[in-house]
């Protein structure tokens, strides 16, 4: 993963240096297990943690000769221990170096996603409870259908963190890794592509956090661009793609091949620093997220009534009159909303056949925001109490 969208502490993980350190790690405890059982003397075990060291500069030059990462690795441990150094790599196989040391990156790397993800989580249950009762237009198909909470877009994003096996060999665990790295981008996604609907100009719900001395546009000194979004929607797609790699490596020739240490070499820390930097993206976005809830009352009016049209249809046919019948009478008066920009409510209450019907009241009832929102605490309830809840993922 290049430089800018690297953090600093999952980028440490995954360098050179910490690579080759877990390999070191493996082999002396490789080591260690050999001393207890007698196959190496206790004396060389001793010898061996007290000289060991490497070089990445060296072990890249050795590696231009043997072509192979894990004997220049092992010669370098060589040039530093001495004699003793015969009893390293004693038994193993370079999968078995490279396996299991990928197996202690990979958890490192799932305990700092899985902070970042604790977070996250605590942010979302802020704001969600913050909008809670605020209520804004639903879209299905890009066109204004009945109203929701805002908060519930918080508490829906559907993050579900996977546990990760550790000392693992098989390659449907690498792959189940990389998915579960993909289905939280494409949750990320999911929610910036919301926010980059939300910022545009004829929408202006809510907005990404525009710092002072922030520039939106090299021409145009007006623009508020969506850029963290576009970028967190942008990442993800590589964090998919990446999870793709897992599959194919999962079919190998006969007992073993080396075919997919190539590309694990690039998905594995790319997809943990990809999910990682939009994890900490995401975080601050949501934290920011500046939102406009007299815009929402606003867009919520736009179409003069017509969101109600769903709830007309329920009221008339829990008055006996047919699902059919009903939904023509509403539709009708709907299409002249459309077509002469008309108020909904008002033809509603002149329609000969829908007054025979419903009361002044039930009328009123049927243009009321109340019902949209009565089961929200009910949700909330279910939803942090349990699914959602912030805490430890362990």
């Amino acid at each position: 993963m290049i430089e800018r969208y690297t953090l600093p502490e999952m980028g440490g993980l995954w360098s050179e240096e910490n690579k080759f350190q877990k390999w070191l790690d493996v082999e002396l405890a490789v080591c260690e297990v050999h001393a207890e059982m007698g196959t190496i003397p206790r004396e060389a075990l001793q010898e061996i943690k007290w000289r060991a060291k490497f070089s990445v500069e060296r072990i890249n030059e050795i590696e231009k000769t043997t072509n192979h990462d894990v004997i220049a690795f092992t010669t370098n441990l060589a040039e530093s221990i001495g004699p003793a150094s015969r009893f390293v790599h004693y038994g193993l196989t370079s999968s078995d170096v490279v396996d299991t040391a990928n197996a202690l990156l990979l958890r490192d790397a799932c305990d700092l996603l899985l902070q970042k993800i604790d977070g996250l989580l605590t942010v979302l249950k802020r704001r969600a409870l913050e909008f809670k009762n605020t209520p804004q237009v639903g879209r299905t198909h890009g066109i204004h259908a009945e109203p929701t909470s805002f908060g519930m877009t918080f508490a829906r994003l559907g993050l579900r963190p996977a546990p990760v096996s550790t000392q693992i060999i098989q390659r449907d665990r690498y792959a189940e890794f990389l998915g579960t790295l993909a289905i939280i981008a494409s949750s990320l996604d999911k929610f910036a592509l919301n926010v980059r609907h939300w910022q545009q100009t004829e929408v202006r719900e809510a907005q990404e956090r525009f710092t002072v001395g922030q520039k939106g546009s090299s021409a145009m000194p007006h623009k508020r661009n969506p850029i963290i979004s576009e970028r967190i929607c942008g990442i993800a797609r590589v964090v998919r793609a990446n999870s793709q790699v897992g599959l194919e490596n999962v079919a190998l020739w006969h007992e073993r091949d080396i075919s997919h240490s190539s590309a694990e070499r690039v998905v594995l820390p790319d997809s943990s620093i990809a999910l990682d930097y939009i994890l900490h993206k995401a975080t601050s976005l949501i934290e920011g997220l500046v939102v406009y809830p007299e815009r929402m009352l606003e867009n919520l009016n736009a179409t003069r009534g017509l969101i109600f049209s769903g709830q007309l249809l329920l009221a008339l046919t829990r008055k006996g009159v047919s699902r059919e019948v009903a939904y023509e009478w509403a539709q009708r008066n709907a299409m002249k909303v459309w077509d002469e920009g008309k108020d909904f409510q008002t033809l509603v209450k002149a329609d000969a056949d829908i007054k025979a019907h419903l009361s002044v009241e039930e009328l009123e009832g049927a243009f009321s925001l109340t019902s949209y929102l009565s089961n929200v605490d009910a949700i909330f309830e279910r939803v942090f109490n349990g699914k959602l809840d912030v805490g430890p993922h362990r």
